[in-house]
């Protein structure tokens, strides 16, 4: 799979492939969706949830890893690794969480007749919010110094497998009324133990199998469909592909969204990507760059690349600090729309996007300092933390 060539694409597969890979994702993201909803009544729902996003990811890692191939021997190589990695997490942010909340609040006031003001967490969700900082936190070193090394992913992979080692410790949530869950949901979890575990299996299988076998020619179908529409080969890496890579994520997280109850899971299944992209995902840039360079060294960003890395920490920051107070509210979801859209629209202004992050980030900072704001999700964190990590308590 090489992207610059329309030519080698083509030969794979033509626009028509759409027509039964568009399907086929929509199917594949269903099954996941099911499984992970079961499992969350059985492992914990955290845990589940990093089980999804492994899985819904895998066509993201596929498509930054034939870059981070290509790149020792392509024109602008490490231009498109950062374009596609900071592009990736842009999209799930600034477009993805906005578009739960307003899936959220259209079906909520269908069935309630008046307005959703928030969506609000769950404690265990604090988890999540935490590992959102952290993952982010030794990307801020990366950042500084312009250099991503085999050594940066090894500690980000260390990170993750932190927090995996955490959410692990959680326990699952209880069955209240399964007949309240959605088909096929009810049935599976009341289903004998052997056969249940199959069951979810077999779906998180089968969605991935489909994901891996679909992922390839739907995105060279709208490769070639981007090309004939004269989409440069820079906007189609940091935009186009992400947004096809992230697809599965997007129809799960909305088909939560649909319920009240279901959009803080929503939510959760996109910052669970997005923890697994600041970390899993950049930690196997340098390796794949090695092999193929065929020597150890540094990928070294320059300025207008760390100008990207800058941005998207600066974007990730300020949606850590919104939900840091354990709910994410319907002008926080409309600010961080519009500050993507306008980086999005006109790229002059990722400088003045950035500092605009910086500064709400900065205010709410300033907040929990002056206790006008209370940072819930560290308190609730902390508490499962010793509760169920250290056994105290």
């Amino acid at each position: 799979m090489k992207l610059a060539s329309g030519v080698a694409i083509a030969a794979k597969g033509g626009v028509l492939n759409a027509l039964w890979t568009f399907p086929s994702i929509i199917g594949s993201a269903l099954m996941l969706a099911w499984a992970a909803e079961s499992a969350q009544f059985f492992i914990s729902q955290g845990l589940s949830l990093a089980i999804l996003a492994w899985v819904q990811t895998l066509p993201e890692f596929a498509v930054e890893a034939v870059i981070a191939w290509e790149a020792p021997r392509t024109p602008h190589g490490i231009a498109l690794i950062s374009a596609n990695f900071t592009g990736s997490i842009r999209l799930l942010i600034g477009l993805g969480w906005p578009m739960i909340y307003a899936t959220a609040a259209l079906f909520h006031r269908r069935k309630h007749r008046r307005p959703l003001n928030a969506i609000h967490l769950e404690k265990e969700h604090s988890v999540e919010v935490v590992g959102l900082i952290a993952s982010m936190a030794y990307f801020v070193v990366i950042a500084v110094k312009g250099t991503l090394t085999i050594w940066d992913g090894l500690i980000l992979m260390a990170v993750y497998g932190l927090y995996m080692a955490v959410l692990n410790k959680i326990p699952p949530k209880e069955v209240e009324s399964p007949e309240e869950e959605e088909w096929p949901v009810r049935h599976i979890i009341v289903m004998p133990k052997v056969r249940r575990v199959l069951t979810i299996t077999g779906l998180f299988v089968g969605g991935a199998v489909i994901i891996y076998f679909t992922a390839e020619p739907f995105l060279h179908s709208l490769l070639i469909l981007a090309a004939s529409l004269g989409v440069s080969q820079y906007v189609f890496v940091q935009w186009v592909a992400p947004f096809l890579s992230e697809f599965p994520e997007k129809v799960s997280a909305l088909y939560w969204a649909r319920k009240v109850t279901g959009a803080p899971m929503a939510l959760m299944n996109m910052v669970s990507s997005n923890i697994n992209q600041w970390t899993m995902l950049a930690g196997m840039i340098p390796f794949v760059f090695a092999l193929s360079a065929g020597h150890v060294g540094p990928i070294v960003f320059d300025h207008e690349q760390r100008v990207e890395i800058i941005l998207t920490l600066a974007q990730s920051a300020f949606a850590m600090s919104l939900l840091v107070n354990m709910s994410f509210a319907w002008h926080e979801a409309l600010v961080m729309f519009v500050l993507w859209l306008a980086q999005f629209l006109v790229p002059g202004l990722r400088e003045e996007v950035t500092f605009l992050y910086l500064a709400w980030f900065l205010f709410e900072v300033i907040a929990w300092l002056m206790r006008y704001r209370k940072p819930a999700a560290f308190t609730e964190f902390g508490r499962l933390f010793k509760a169920r990590v250290l056994k105290r308590g």
